[in-house]
């Protein structure tokens, strides 16, 4: 089960984090990958390190909010590999500040990030698998899409991860005749690039003790496994679903 020999994967956000660790886990499970992002240099470490594994790798640089250069992408993805299999959105940042401070200019960038930058990633290559009749997105959204938190004032992010989840509900009732699926996997506290420092601070640590039932942050590759299924075969009936993977945060 999960063999994802002679599928295609595009992974946005891919030189760091959650992109990057999903990356080898599609690489292991045998996809050939499209991954993107601002940084190519990065990228192409990491895809020197994927073909190892036995895989084609394309790295592209892509900004996620700019329309010329997510077609840009889709075309020179679809160009190398005639057709586009799983689409996982994972490219994104935030702006942090609560409703009374954040500037119109943080608002809009998290706005624009988070959230704009799905729809348009997803209309560009959902273009293709349309075409295919097959298709699996899947876009990273986060706990705090679902429910609001005390611990920081990110309202912003809040806002996009909750409009990422019923954007997942909308594609996945719209597409769902082409043969497309599209499911949104919500992660919690894992440590990447963007969240490390607040993570490894005593007072945040002690906060995730006391709010996450199994009294840790996520590891790396822990969001693997959820990916990998809802883009496989096996998940052909499974569609608009919304899939915390935060340790039993939203559980309580």
């Amino acid at each position: 089960m999960f063999n994802l020999k002679g599928r295609v994967c595009v992974i946005s956000g891919a030189s760091s984090g959650l992109g990057a660790q999903m990356a080898k886990g599609f690489a292991e499970q045998g996809a050939d990958l499209v991954i993107t992002a601002r940084r190519l240099e990065r990228l192409e470490t990491l895809a020197a390190d994927l073909r190892n594994l036995g895989v084609k790798v394309l790295p592209l640089r892509c900004d996620v909010t700019d329309t010329e250069s997510v077609n840009a992408a889709a075309d020179a993805a679809i160009k190398e590999f005639g057709k586009i299999d799983i689409l996982v959105n994972c490219a994104g940042s935030a702006a942090n500040a609560g409703v009374l401070a954040m500037t119109d200019d943080e608002w809009d960038f998290t706005i624009d990030t988070d959230l704009t930058s799905v729809f348009k990633v997803t209309r560009a290559f959902a273009k293709n698998m349309k075409e295919n009749g097959y298709g699996r997105i899947i876009n990273i959204a986060s706990m705090y899409g679902m429910v609001g938190n005390t611990a920081i004032d990110t309202v912003a992010y809040h806002a996009s991860k909750g409009g990422v989840i019923n954007f997942t509900r909308a594609v996945a009732a719209e597409l769902a005749k082409y043969n497309i699926t599209c499911n949104s996997i919500c992660p919690g506290y894992f440590a990447t690039e963007l969240t490390q420092s607040t993570l490894d601070t005593e007072q945040f640590t002690t906060y995730m003790k006391a709010t996450v039932p199994l009294g840790r942050y996520g590891h790396e590759g822990e969001l693997n496994a959820s990916a990998i299924f809802l883009a496989s075969d096996e998940a052909s009936y499974v569609t608009g679903v919304i899939l915390p993977v935060d340790g039993g945060y939203t559980a309580v």
